[in-house]
């Protein structure tokens, strides 16, 4: 019989891929959203009649109680919550109840309705913060610096605290960036790779940006997903860091994708203080040694060939907007 899986967040970058991953591996995949005015099916487009989509909301237990007794998953992995830094510092609250008591809520309703479901959180590097040794693994100390990173800490011990508590398959991946031609605008890679494709087209003329000497470990989204899968293959629940190993700076990837089309972005790169956090997380790199060697996980797309895919995508959308 096929294994059920559910994926809140599913027209994220990352539910998007993980949806077709799971779809590959013969999975029947249900796919919580929220009614809201806007939800964007972009993403999933290409799958979506092979998803089954239903309605529910990390703010409201009993939605979730609802989804799960009705459609009994095998696993549940939770990439849904307030994902961007920047909006964290402007709703501390909302990123709050999302990003951390809803993964409470979910827990909860696993607990009630089947505790023998498989669990994925999704942490965050932004847990570790200001950080406290590098690279960073499981064991290092928790320093966040947003009210995003205090979040996702709140989301990764309440997981720990239910595993231990109520002997749940739980499992969280702490994982360093990643990127992908279906980042948000929002987040830096992907308004690098996007502003590259409008300049070269002729479309704009400069890229504002706040700190080019913030260091990230950056990997490809469709890698990663996988090791989500692998984590709920284990015999036994464990935190696992998924990440490159390998650090660069914003200033690196502007100039790859400057490159990628022949310019250099000396001749339009401007610096705009806006974009400064007001506490800024200066070195992430991580050391997935455990889940390399525990859960047989590796990465295959390099830092190049990533922001080098992304521009290119990002070319092929900016010019079929214009025509």
């Amino acid at each position: 019989m096929a294994k059920r899986a559910l994926i809140t967040g599913v027209t994220g970058q990352d539910g998007s891929y993980l949806a077709e991953l799971l779809l590959e591996r013969d999975y029947e995949v249900i796919g919580m959203v929220r009614r809201s005015s806007t939800v964007n099916f972009e993403r999933i487009a290409s799958i979506q009649d092979r998803l089954t989509l239903v309605s529910g909301d990390l703010l409201d237990e009993g939605s979730l109680i609802s989804v799960l007794a009705e459609h009994r998953p095998d696993e549940i992995y939770n990439l849904a919550a307030q994902s961007f830094v920047q909006t964290s510092f402007g709703q501390p609250v909302l990123t709050g109840e999302t990003t951390a008591l809803g993964v409470t809520r979910m827990l909860e309703a696993i607990r009630i309705t089947n505790p023998d479901v498989r669990f994925y959180q999704a942490s965050s590097s932004e847990m570790f913060g200001k950080v406290v040794e590098v690279p960073q693994r499981e064991t290092t100390p928790l320093y966040p610096r947003s009210p995003y990173g205090v979040a996702k800490v709140y989301g990764h011990w309440i997981t720990v605290n239910y595993r231990e508590s109520y002997d749940l398959h739980a499992s969280s991946g702490i994982l360093f960036n990643h990127e992908s031609p279906r980042r948000g605008l929002e987040f830096v890679t992907r308004k690098v790779t996007n502003g590259v494709a409008r300049i070269k087209l002729g479309l704009q003329d400069t890229l504002a940006l706040g700190n080019l000497d913030a260091q990230r470990d950056w990997g490809y989204a469709a890698d990663y997903v996988e090791a989500m899968w692998r984590m709920l293959q284990a015999d036994t629940p464990d935190d696992y860091v998924i990440a490159t190993g390998e650090t660069h700076s914003v200033r690196e990837l502007c100039e790859v994708a400057f490159g990628a089309v022949g310019l250099t972005m000396e001749d339009h790169v401007v610096l705009d203080e806006r974009f400064l956090r007001p506490a800024e997380v200066d070195l992430l790199v991580g050391d997935a040694t455990k889940a390399e060697t525990v859960l047989g996980w590796e990465r295959k797309v390099g830092f190049r060939e990533l922001v080098e895919m992304m521009v290119e995508s990002d070319l092929a959308l900016v010019s079929s907007q214009r025509s």
